[in-house]
């Protein structure tokens, strides 16, 4: 009985890893996708920061569950690690310059929490010259 229970672990291992490699490539297919549809930058933004994000880490459990290397699943779980903390950084640095640099129409907001903060850039004063 105990040597048959190592064949059916990794049998199921194998079906979950088929499984999670199946919906991440279906959920990075889809930030794709939305990247073509979407019309404005944030919606562009929002599809490849959220499925891509979510494709990827189901990609990077699948090859985990394939590979069974301890040094193999270190490195993807840094990799994972790494994404979670980049990802939402450079969406929302990518909207904040599309918002600054007026790519962003303030119509398609719903809360504008950037609009008092982006102000059209001001002539500096004109001083008098001083008198000779």
């Amino acid at each position: 009985m105990t040597e048959v229970l190592p064949g059916v672990w990794t049998t199921v291992a194998d079906v979950v890893a088929a499984v999670c490699l199946l919906l991440g490539g279906f959920f990075s297919l889809s930030a794709g996708v939305g990247v073509l549809r979407f019309g404005n930058l944030l919606a562009r933004t929002h599809a490849v920061a959220k499925p891509q994000v979510l494709g990827l880490i189901l990609l990077l459990v699948g090859v985990a569950l394939r590979v069974r290397s301890w040094p193999a699943v270190t490195l993807l779980a840094l990799v994972v690690a790494f994404q979670l903390l980049t990802s939402p950084v450079a969406a929302h640095m990518v909207g904040r310059a599309g918002v600054r640099t007026g790519k962003v129409d303030p119509a398609d907001l719903e809360v504008d929490e950037l609009g008092d903060d982006v102000v059209e850039p001001r002539q500096a004063p004109q001083q008098p010259t001083p008198p000779r």
